[in-house]
C-alpha cells in the first residue's frame, strides 16, 4: 500500500481525473485489487491519498489534533481498500464504528 500526503490541488486533480468529480476531497482510495487484472498485483492493496490542507481544516472544525484527523483519514482510506463502504446509513454506521475501534486501539481517540 502507498500513502501520499499532499495538497488540495493534487487531490482535486486526481479526483477530477479518476472519479470525474471536479472538487477536492479529504481522502481518496485507489484499489489495486479491482479492474481488469486484479490478480496481477498479488500483495498490493492500493493507494491512499490524503489532502493535508483539507485535514488541517477538518481538524480545526472538529476540534481535535492533526494526528487524529490524519489517522482517521488513513484508516478510512485503508478500510475502503479492504472493501468497506458507506453508501447507505447502516454501512456508514458500521464503517465509522470500525474506524473508531481502530483509532482507539492506537490511542487516537476523539479527544486526541
Amino acid at each position: 500500500m502507498s500513502l501520499l500526503l499532499t495538497d488540495d490541488e493534487t487531490v482535486h486533480e486526481l479526483n477530477r481525473t479518476y472519479r470525474g468529480v471536479d472538487k477536492t476531497t479529504d481522502v481518496l482510495s485507489f484499489s489495486q485489487r479491482e479492474g481488469e487484472n486484479p490478480d496481477d498485483w498479488d500483495n498490493l492493496l492500493g493507494d491512499v491519498i490524503i489532502s493535508v490542507d483539507q485535514a488541517q481544516r477538518q481538524a480545526a472544525d472538529y476540534g481535535h489534533s492533526m494526528a487524529r484527523e490524519v489517522g482517521f483519514l488513513t484508516v478510512h482510506g485503508v478500510l475502503h481498500l479492504l472493501g468497506w463502504d458507506h453508501e447507505d446509513p447502516e454501512d456508514e454506521r458500521r464503517m465509522m464504528g470500525k474506524t473508531e475501534d481502530i483509532l482507539g486501539a492506537i490511542g487516537l481517540t476523539r479527544e486526541a
